[in-house]
């Protein structure tokens, strides 16, 4: 995002360099953080464990919180309470020895306030710990003496707000304060008083350290925290266990599972016990079994599929030679038969060339299957096998109305392929563009680049129906089997030239829509052996229209398959 341009340009460049070094450091945080990121998502055990350490810690913390800050409160009632019975006890000590001066200026009164503060203090306040007593006599404080014991200041312990709340409001007022007194800092519960005298108002103030209730709240939130800590790593250990319990057996599932998906077919769980994970082992192999029963069952199936048809491929051999010498002895003396019988030979020999044909490629499938095709690869130049391909077919087009129109490069596209499986691929995309052109021209495409070579196929007949580009490469699949054919295909044309293109480490890829024809991309390396990773040219044709949902009116993209 740019800085607006409203904006002076010093601030435009220190956004600019803020936003380059906020770049770097979500970049080095990413880096930094994708080992945790990738054990978070990969681990189930992992995120139990975080998860119940969160919850029971936000817990735990809570239930600590409330019981310390509970403590605390019950300790500095109780000793709010002792200092209320200890206050009214001094209250009545000091209103009955100034009961006997009945005026402010008896000349014993600064000796008895001096005593009532003497006899009043709890201990030495210059110790920590020790309590303060303080004695105030308002417009008569002239009268009182240094009144507290080791000269004690007490003029940051009874703050003003206390001493307004005694002196105009007349009640007993308590404040907690914080002083530092004789080089301690402490915490007081400072609680005042008004002493009913018959000569004027006195303030009596009481001061307890709560030194003793605060060790004793710290020990409790000390022990809470040791305890929630410890109650928290249990519980994490708990939670790591008893997740260990559960996501072994599953781990090793996957495992099994893994090397069953790798052909290990005797591969099982161990089953422990009669719980739950011990049923899922128990229905685990089974199904293992049941699997491994139905994969070889159906491996010998394929292996016996796969023996007949090479078997009965070569065993009609020798007949469909002495057939064909037959065969074409009778073609070559066609003209002398009667009409009828010279028909028959030349349906005779096409059929026989169909027959042939088919023959082939069963022969040519059983190779694939056996894993016996080789691929003998030299450096070739495909515009020949191309033009080779389009002629002999040219006749095939005049006769369906169909134009073929070459794009070749006018410069040689040498690469090291085995050339008569390319021209048989080629020669099958072509014939099935020309098959199903519906009489509009086809194209044939040709380009190269440094890694690759690629030729498109493109017609405008029919074209493919959404999920067909995924069936066209089957072995004997059709797209209408009730189309007039010209040609006597087998439905096996299309299915050699995928395994062409495996062999030679390319591929042959398909896409179409319903109106708009189907392109067929066949993708080959330069050197063999090389890995793909782009073609020359597009799969979507450049000429393509857009396709229109019906139900949304949104364009569409038809899908396509690679092989």
């Amino acid at each position: 995002m740019r800085a607006p341009a409203w904006l002076p340009l010093p601030v435009r460049r220190i956004l600019r360099v803020v936003r380059r070094y906020w770049r770097v450091l979500v970049r080095r945080f990413a880096v930094w953080s994708s080992p945790a990121r990738r054990a978070w998502r990969r681990s189930l055990q992992l995120r139990v464990v975080a998860l119940t350490l969160v919850a029971s810690s936000l817990l735990v913390g809570a239930f600590g919180w409330f019981i310390a800050e509970r403590s605390a409160n019950i300790l500095l009632s109780r000793t709010q309470d002792e200092v209320q019975i200890s206050m009214r006890n001094k209250v009545a000590y000091a209103e009955q020895q100034l009961s006997v001066h009945p005026t402010a200026r008896d000349p014993r009164l600064p000796t008895t306030f001096t005593t009532i503060v003497s006899q009043l203090a709890d201990g030495d306040p210059a110790e920590s710990g020790g309590s303060v007593l303080s004695m105030r006599a308002g417009q008569y404080a002239d009268l009182l003496p240094v009144n507290l014991p080791n000269n004690v200041d007490t003029e940051q312990l009874v703050t003003p707000e206390l001493i307004r709340r005694v002196s105009d409001d007349g009640k007993v007022a308590r404040q907690i304060v914080t002083a530092r007194v004789n080089g301690h800092t402490t915490k007081y519960l400072a609680t005042g008083s008004p002493v009913p005298t018959s000569f004027g108002h006195v303030e009596l103030y009481y001061l307890v350290p709560l030194t003793t209730e605060d060790s004793a709240a710290a020990q409790i939130r000390a022990t809470v925290l040791a305890t929630g800590l410890a109650l928290v790593i249990m519980l994490g250990v708990i939670a790591g266990l008893v997740t260990r319990l559960v996501v072994t057996p599953v781990r090793v599932a996957a495992r099994t599972a893994q090397r069953l998906s790798a052909g290990l077919l005797d591969q099982r769980m161990k089953v422990d016990g009669e719980d739950d994970l011990a049923l899922l082992a128990a229905s685990f192999n089974q199904m293992a079994a049941n699997l491994q029963r139905q994969i070889v069952r159906l491996e010998e199936l394929s292996r016996l599929q796969r023996r007949f048809t090479s078997d009965v491929s070569h065993e009609l051999r020798t007949p469909l030679t002495t057939v064909r010498m037959a065969a074409d002895l009778i073609f070559a003396e066609r003209d002398e038969f009667d009409p009828a019988v010279a028909r028959s030979a030349e349906l005779l020999q096409a059929e026989l060339d169909r027959f042939e044909s088919l023959l082939t490629d069963l022969l040519e499938i059983s190779r694939f299957d056996a894993g016996f095709a080789a691929l003998d690869a030299e450096h070739t130049d495909l515009v020949p096998i191309v033009e080779r391909v389009a002629d002999r077919l040219s006749g095939l087009a005049e006769r369906v109305g169909v134009t073929i129109e070459l794009r070749l490069p006018d410069t040689p596209v040498i690469a090291e392929i085995d050339p008569r499986r390319v021209e048989r691929v080629l020669r099958n995309l072509v014939g099935n563009a020309v098959e199903h052109g519906e009489a509009r021209p086809v194209q044939i495409t040709l380009a190269s680049d440094d890694a690759a070579v690629a030729v498109t196929v493109r017609d405008h007949g029919i074209g493919l129906k959404p999920g067909e580009e995924r069936l066209v490469f089957n072995r004997f699949w059709r797209a209408d089997p009730s189309r007039a054919r010209q040609t006597g295909g087998t439905g096996l044309g299309l299915s050699i030239s995928a395994e062409d293109a495996r062999l030679h480490g390319g591929w042959l890829e398909a896409w179409g829509a319903p109106g708009e024809g189907a392109q067929f991309r066949l993708t080959l390396p330069v050197r063999s052996g090389d890995r793909l990773l782009a073609a020359p040219l597009p799969l979507i044709p450049r000429d393509r229209e857009p396709v229109l949902s019906p139900a949304s009116g949104e364009t569409a993209e038809p899908k396509a398959e690679v092989v």
